[in-house]
């Protein structure tokens, strides 16, 4: 028995790092933007093109 509490009785150290912890993401956003327009909408903007 007392090798088996000599084996076990190690110690484990924790210590917090010096310096900050650096993360580097890199982060790829897209967008798809779809709209539809109502017959009547769409004909007016077609009748006047300066609206817009």
């Amino acid at each position: 028995m007392a090798i088996l509490t000599g084996a076990t009785g190690g110690c484990i150290n924790v210590n917090a790092p010096t310096k900050p912890i650096e993360i580097n993401l890199n982060i790829n956003v897209t967008q798809e933007v779809v709209y539809r327009l109502d017959n009547e909408a769409k004909s007016l903007i077609q009748q006047n093109p300066g609206i817009f």
